[in-house]
């Protein structure tokens, strides 16, 4: 996956989770974001990661994202790869 299409996975994801009102919440709590830094930020592809990255944190959210959007589950996680940060962390 490139980094143009990844950036643009993550910003449908950032408009499905702008969409859902029990998760928006606790997206903003857990990252420490406004309604006006996603605003702001939602062109940066680390902010984009970040959005990625808390998607991540569960299954059922991936499922849900990808089902509404019409994406493989994996796509996620290949955005994730192609954004900053991205890469594999070898702990040994």
């Amino acid at each position: 996956m490139t980094p143009d299409n990844a950036q643009t996975l993550a910003l449908q994801a950032l408009g499905w989770l702008a969409s859902n009102d029990d998760l928006l919440p606790v997206f903003l709590g857990s990252s420490g974001a406004s309604l006006a830094d996603v605003k702001a930020r939602a062109a940066e592809p680390e902010f984009l990661a970040s959005v990625l990255d808390f998607l991540l944190m569960d299954d059922a959210w991936i499922i849900a994202f990808c089902t509404e959007c019409g994406q493989p589950n994996e796509a996620v996680l290949q955005a994730r790869a192609a954004l900053p940060g991205g890469g594999q962390v070898h702990w040994t």
